[in-house]
């Protein structure tokens, strides 16, 4: 068991990260539980469950939500947190959003680099260990980056770099 600390992937997270995390544990610990609950209590109401499809898809339900729980205990326990306040604006790192000028497509493009964890690109927020977030780690403004997309190599201009608060 010992092993298994060390050895275990840290969770990189935001503090606002931490926080979405924590809030959805609480609900599903807290309100979904006692949801389903329910939704169980009701479906075996109506007797016989070899036959009762509401009780099957309760019981699924309740299957996902103790899944999602665990899931969120374990991120939380091996979480390391991020503080962005305190960001190293000279080199891309974790917890700062970048602005660089994709020099193939010529258009600028701003991300925040986050833990896996967090990551989403719809909302800009890309992983340290994407090929995109791993090219940008360490990188200093005024840097060109490549990164290996499948067959493709992009070039990236690191234009500016901020803290995310």
């Amino acid at each position: 068991m010992g092993e298994e600390t060390t050895s275990a992937k840290k969770n990189i997270l935001t503090y606002a990260g931490l926080k979405k995390l924590e809030d959805e544990l609480n609900d599903l610990k807290v309100n979904k539980r006692r949801e389903i609950s329910r939704k169980i209590g009701e479906a075996r109401e109506q007797g016989d469950l070899s036959e009762n499809a509401e009780y099957d898809a309760a019981k699924d339900e309740q299957r996902d939500i103790e899944a999602r729980i665990e899931e969120i205990e374990n991120i939380l326990k091996h979480a390391e947190v991020i503080d962005e306040e305190e960001a190293d604006t000279e080199t891309v790192n974790i917890g700062c959003k970048v602005k660089i000028h994709d020099i193939d497509y010529d258009e600028d493009l701003e991300f925040k680099i986050v833990g896996s964890t967090e990551a989403n690109s719809l909302q800009g927020k890309i992983s340290n260990e994407s090929p995109v977030g791993r090219a940008l780690i360490g990188a200093r403004v005024g840097d060109v980056v490549e990164v290996l997309l499948g067959d493709e190599t992009d070039h990236y201009k690191i234009l500016e770099i901020t803290r995310n608060v």
